[in-house]
């Protein structure tokens, strides 16, 4: 028998940490400005928001501190590193976020049936700012969203106020080109049902990777197959696929060799095929003689 492993370093949201700082210092920033903006002008609607903002803050924030204890080394206790507590950091901000968007559909009740005065002009200037900052922060976070589920929580929580901003934008405008103040929780009540069914996925995606469920991005069907067929192994059990964290999958397989085969060479040719065709970073493979499966004993 013998094993061979590979073994991935720094997880797709370590490759993002400068971008995800660069948009947490643009959050925070416009999160003050927000919070002056609302006390200077009386806007409950620009306090309200930055509120929402303070969240978001603190989600970046938490996606940043995630990042960090995954570059932690791995320790006796914690062989693999801290790598999930970026999958904690997404699940974290999907339940936040699935709450904000609950909150904004009962503020938009609230506010439906005794819509308030707004101050029109002065929240225009700020959201139109808030706009700029947030499509800023969302073309930095896009590219690394696709990659990691943490980097998807924090590029979410740039979205969730960039739509905020628009909304806030389109409600300005109509409110102070008509007076109709039924349009600032319409477009709220609009905003949250957009937000939900996104974050309701990368809740599930999060819940997935904690499940050591088959990462999506790996067909094991495909991946059991192409290994049958590989020069030397004659099968393949007890084939198991799951995240470490996003990017960064990992394998443990159990390969049977034809007659008169090397265990380094069939050994090698598994992790690379592996490595190669499938994006598997960590892989453990047992090669065996053909017919040992049956002497196992399974729990």
């Amino acid at each position: 028998m013998g094993s061979g492993h590979g073994h991935g370093g720094v997880s797709a949201a370590g490759k993002n940490k400068k971008n995800l700082i660069i948009v947490l210092i643009l959050t925070s920033a416009y999160l003050i400005a927000e919070v002056i903006g609302g006390i200077w002008t009386g806007s409950l609607a620009l306090l309200a928001d930055a509120g929402h903002m303070l969240t978001d803050v603190a989600g970046l924030a938490l996606a940043l501190l995630a990042i960090w204890f995954a570059e932690k080394p791995a320790t006796p206790q914690r062989t693999y590193g801290y790598y999930r507590f970026e999958i904690l950091a997404a699940l974290t901000n999907a339940v936040v976020l699935i709450g904000i968007s609950i909150y904004i559909l009962y503020e938009a009740y609230q506010r439906f049936l005794d819509p308030p005065e707004v101050q029109s002009g002065t929240m225009l200037i700020i959201a139109a700012i808030g706009l700029v900052i947030n499509l800023f922060g969302m073309w930095l976070l896009y590219s690394s969203s696709k990659e990691s589920l943490n980097m998807k929580g924090a590029y979410f929580e740039v979205l969730s106020d960039m739509l905020t901003s628009i909304g806030v934008i389109i409600a300005g405008v109509i409110m102070l080109t008509t007076g109709w103040y039924y349009a600032d929780p319409i477009l709220s009540a609009g905003i949250g049902l957009f937000i939900l069914p996104r974050t309701w996925k990368l809740m599930m995606d999060a819940v997935g990777v904690l499940l050591e469920g088959t990462p999506s991005d790996v067909n094991i069907t495909a991946l059991r197959e192409s290994l049958e067929k590989l020069e030397g192994v004659a099968d393949v059990h007890d084939l198991h696929v799951w995240s470490i964290t996003s990017g960064m999958n990992a394998m443990s397989v159990h390969a049977a060799l034809e007659e008169n085969q090397s265990f380094d060479e069939v050994l090698a040719r598994v992790k690379d095929h592996c490595l190669e065709n499938f994006k598997i970073s960590h892989v453990t493979v047992q090669v065996e003689p053909l017919g040992f499966a049956e002497k196992e004993t399974h729990l």
